[in-house]
């Protein structure tokens, strides 16, 4: 009996206590259902706005492809005219810039000794020659024995071949012009004193010139002798001239694994120098359902290229590969298709997720622009 009376009381006690934590809890739970619909209406009042971006449709493309590279055109027929021999220069035959023909007297050294001593090597070449016939006619009679016959006849050529010699130390004496072609700057005065091999000018045929440039090693196979190469250079703007490879070396750099490629080109109007660094083109074969995006909607950064597109209304990040650019569009290798609306401009501004509004949208890829 004591023991349920003591039950009732406590219960009675107990009870104030629950109703007090039950109206605190219906209190709280007020509280943060209001600061909830408040929090949910607050973020739905201050959605921020769409970015306006512009965007460009993709298209697949037949492109042209090409081995780009950077190369140096060098004359097919160059040479620094020297002497041969020592002496003094006693005339100058041509200017500067001046176009000669092949064997053109260009320089002339003084060689009056040479010709005196020719002039007395012809005097003995006559005696030697009459005394030759004296012996031809005397020793068929016994007259003169034929032993003296035959030193006539030996004398007779090395008089002969005396003069041979004159005249080729003469010929030396003159610098000609191996070839056609242009000369350079004149380095050399009359009445110089010259030694052999001294630089006098340069003479340079520019009808034709090599291409000289590089590609890397796993373009080996895309190589061929006899392929089409595109040249284009500043000195020429707005024009190609048209190359041929005619040699490819056998063997690869072993500092830069490059492999050295010959063309040669026709250099009409002399439009052309050596020297000039020039744009290379090694035309291949082209490559169909190529995709091109403006170069401004690549986005690059520590963790590799991607590119904003819209998809209903919002904006998505996609991890892209990029291949080689050709003028201001680049080639996407992976990530996009044909269809794809990508931002190519605005993209500062945009978070994944984040509405856009799309104004000024363009072709991705106009048919005719790739190159």
């Amino acid at each position: 009996m004591n023991t349920t009376t003591n039950t009732i009381e406590n219960a009675r006690a107990r009870g104030p206590l629950v109703i007090a934590v039950i109206a605190l809890a219906l209190v709280f739970g007020g509280v943060f259902l209001w600061r909830s619909i408040r929090s949910s209406a607050s973020a739905v009042a201050y959605a921020p706005p769409p970015v306006e971006v512009s965007t460009a449709t993709v298209r697949t493309e037949t492109l042209p492809q090409a081995i780009e590279a950077t190369g140096t055109l060098q004359a097919v027929r160059e040479v620094t005219l020297a002497p041969e021999v020592p002496g003094r220069v006693t005339a100058i035959r041509f200017e500067a810039g001046q176009q000669v023909g092949q064997g053109a007297e260009l320089l002339q050294l003084f060689d009056a000794p040479e010709r005196a001593d020719r002039a007395a090597a012809q005097a003995r070449a006559r005696f030697a020659q009459i005394q030759y016939q004296r012996s031809r006619e005397l020793a068929p009679t016994g007259a003169e024995p034929r032993e003296l016959l035959q030193q006539r006849e030996a004398e007779l050529a090395q008089a002969r071949a005396a003069i041979q010699q004159l005249d080729a130390r003469i010929a030396q004496k003159t610098v000609r012009a191996p070839f056609g072609g242009r000369i350079g700057i004149r380095r050399v005065n009359p009445g110089q004193y010259v030694n052999a091999g001294d630089p006098l000018a340069t003479l340079t045929a520019l009808d034709r010139l090599y291409v000289n440039f590089s590609v890397p090693q796993q373009e080996l196979s895309r190589l061929r002798v006899g392929g089409s190469v595109a040249v284009r250079s500043d000195a020429a703007p707005g024009r190609d001239f048209t190359a041929t490879i005619n040699a490819v070396e056998p063997l690869v750099g072993g500092d830069t694994r490059n492999i050295s490629v010959q063309a040669t080109m026709p250099n009409p109007g002399a439009m052309l120098r050596p020297g000039l660094y020039v744009t290379v083109g090694v035309a291949q074969g082209a490559r169909a359902d190529a995709i091109l995006v403006p170069s401004t909607a690549i986005q690059t950064s520590a963790s590799g290229d991607s590119v904003y597109v819209v998809r209903g209304g919002k904006a998505a990040l996609l991890p892209v590969t990029v291949g080689s650019e050709i003028g201001d569009r680049t080639i996407v290798e992976t990530g996009l298709k044909s269809g794809d609306v990508v931002v190519t401009t605005g993209q500062l501004r945009l978070q994944p997720g984040g509405a856009v509004k799309v104004v000024n949208e363009r072709p991705a890829a106009p048919k005719n622009a790739a190159r």
